[in-house]
């Protein structure tokens, strides 16, 4: 294996969204066009065009993916931040010899709680796979009661099993099209996804207390509804549930206080061969 300088471009007037992290020859990040996007308002449902969204301090539930992805950010691909209702926050972004290092800082009320998601859509093969720690708790949402046979328990915000299989459903496999959509949480803070001969490593890393999750949703063909198309999210996150409303106790990241919060995303890409 050797190393694939990675390089991330961004759009700052449109929720500081990721809109490309390419290496040796390779987009790692998925899209898809969207007009509404252009004129997306904070508090408007998501317009999922792809890329690597920014989502906080929720990603299901109120407001829709969160209040970061429709404002505009101010200042470089460096260095930027954004308002919310009722917090800051600021990313810096540098490349360390090819690895991607964004570094976060949330300024709030001492106790705000809130969850944050790297809600990044990938481009992947029908072979990719996902590689978390064997046995990591993964917990499952209620989309994938279709896929159990049996009725969703009621009231069950999520069903808990263990990687890479939990409820018996093989989760590691993207594969192709079938009609699906699932998310889970991996309760772990670093994955790898493979496809054919690269691999994209990411990694969040928090103080000590906070708690770090890895998202999944494995959308082949599923959701919408209305325009299924096929979708594959990998998401280091702040959190452990996707919906703060759904939080229980140490499910969701608050700021401590200080008054702020910091933590990073780690982003690196390998490929079999020699360098």
């Amino acid at each position: 294996m050797f190393s694939i300088p990675l390089r991330p471009r961004f759009d700052l007037a449109r929720g500081g969204r990721w809109t490309s992290l390419a290496g040796g020859g390779r987009e790692w990040l998925w899209s898809r066009p969207d007009p509404d996007r252009e004129t997306a308002a904070p508090g408007a449902d998501f317009v999922d065009v792809g890329g690597l969204e920014e989502c906080l301090p929720t990603v299901r539930g109120l407001p829709d993916h969160g209040d970061v992805w429709s404002r505009p950010w101010d200042g470089s691909a460096a260095d930027s931040s954004v308002r919310g209702e009722g917090f800051e926050l600021r990313r810096t972004v540098a490349e360390e010899a090819g690895t991607v290092v964004a570094s976060y800082r949330l300024s709030a009320e001492p106790g705000y709680p809130f969850v944050w998601a790297a809600h990044a859509l990938l481009d992947l093969g029908e072979d990719a796979r996902l590689i978390a720690p064997p046995a990591t708790p993964a917990r499952v949402f209620p989309e994938a009661a279709p896929m159990l046979g049996r009725p969703w328990p009621s009231g069950a915000p999520y069903l808990e099993g263990r990687w890479p299989a939990p409820l018996d459903l093989p989760l590691d496999r993207f594969g192709p099209r079938d009609g699906t959509a699932v998310g889970a949480v991996l309760r772990c803070g670093a994955v790898r996804v493979t496809d054919g001969p690269d691999t994209l490593s990411l990694r969040v890393e928090a103080p000590a207390g906070v708690p770090v999750s890895v998202a999944l949703w494995r959308n082949l063909g599923g959701f919408p509804a209305h325009a299924p198309y096929r979708s594959i999210g990998v998401e280091p996150m702040l959190g452990a549930v996707f919906d703060l409303a759904e939080a229980g106790p140490g499910d969701a990241a608050v700021v401590p206080a200080s008054g702020e919060l910091t933590w990073r995303l780690v982003l690196a890409a390998e490929r079999l061969g020699q360098g």
